[in-house]
């Protein structure tokens, strides 16, 4: 009996334990042959144009330290409004200046809201880090400048008591995903062209594998967790070798219950649709994504104009400003 019992447990496990061993030699495989391609595209910079804007006379000049005492500058705009209805923290994209977030705010700043934008280390005017060199993937240090931005905000002498709105642009959307995660004080978000780094990593290594390798079984045979266990190996030495860590800003979007507004271009080569969806997917409490037509990467904007700024606007009226008082603005004479 004891006998006939060993052998029906060995005939039930055999097969999770066959796949176990095939699984794991295709491990070895993949990552002994092709994690030199994974690590060299994960450091790529993208191709695309990054906008820089203008000097505002308006506005005002803004240094700030960060944690570890490398200064930060930013600009703060005031509201052309006669009464100020909220603060917003614009979330720059990759390499672009603080100068950048004025065609995307003017309409808020006429609708009666104070913006202010400030460049990460190694960014535009701020400090360079010279431990740091900045890829589009969010890191460790990207968070802690936000979060300093976040405090500065909170402790001007002209802060707002019920808190701050965030908007942010591709990379300074997902900065914005995980500093928002902690910061109760931000009370909503709208990002444009943001993303994660493991919903865009595995579509990605799907297409690489292809290109690397002419064997099609492979292709056919590892299942989607295989792709993200890989990505995640790849990424962590990546952030080993260049002395940052790369936080998930997937696990940031779960952990909000805040009202999101996710905007995205439909011809969005880099960001694909998809790769915005399961990032919105795991958001949680009120939440829209407006999957704008035509639209490439961060040229929503663009191409939508006077909807993409009344959508915007409204979005802050309704989660930002409804609900309190309006406070005077001291315009300077």
């Amino acid at each position: 009996m004891v006998f006939w019992f060993w052998v029906l447990i060995t005939v039930l496990a055999f097969p999770p334990v066959a796949y176990a061993l095939v699984m794991a030699a295709l491990y070895l495989y993949v990552r002994w042959n092709y994690m030199g391609y994974l690590t060299r595209i994960f450091q790529e910079k993208p191709l695309f144009v990054i906008p820089r804007g203008e000097k505002d006379a308006g506005g005002e000049e803004v240094s700030l330290k960060a944690d570890d005492g490398l200064t930060l500058r930013g600009c703060y705009l005031k509201t052309t409004a006669p009464a100020r209805k909220g603060v917003i923290l614009f979330g720059l994209e990759f390499g672009s200046n603080r100068w950048a977030c004025r065609p995307y705010c003017e309409k808020l700043l006429g609708a009666g809201y104070d913006v202010f934008a400030v460049e990460a280390r190694s960014q535009g005017d701020s400090d360079k880090d010279p431990n740091y060199e900045p890829l589009q993937w969010v890191t460790d240090r990207d968070l802690a400048d936000t979060r300093a931005a976040i405090r500065y905000l909170l402790t001007r002498p002209d802060a707002d008591a019920k808190g701050i709105g965030l908007f942010g642009i591709s990379k300074g959307g997902g900065t914005g995903f995980l500093a928002a995660a902690g910061e109760p004080a931000v009370r909503c978000i709208v990002t444009d062209g943001a993303y994660g780094t493991h919903t865009t990593m595995i579509p990605y290594l799907k297409r690489w594998i292809q290109i690397y390798s002419d064997r099609k079984i492979i292709q056919r045979v590892l299942p989607t967790w295989f792709y993200g266990i890989i990505g995640m190996v790849g990424a962590k030495k990546v952030a080993r070798n260049r002395g940052v860590t790369y936080p998930s800003v997937e696990k940031a979007v779960g952990r909000l219950n805040r009202p999101l507004l996710m905007i995205h271009g439909e011809g969005d080569n880099y960001i694909r649709p998809e790769m915005a969806k399961a990032l919105f997917a795991r958001a949680r409490g009120p939440k829209e994504l407006w999957v704008v037509p035509k639209a490439k990467h961060n040229q929503a904007l663009t191409v939508a104009g006077d909807e993409y700024h009344s959508r915007v606007v409204t979005f802050f009226d309704a989660h930002l400003a409804a609900g309190t008082p309006a406070a005077p603005v001291a315009h300077e004479g």
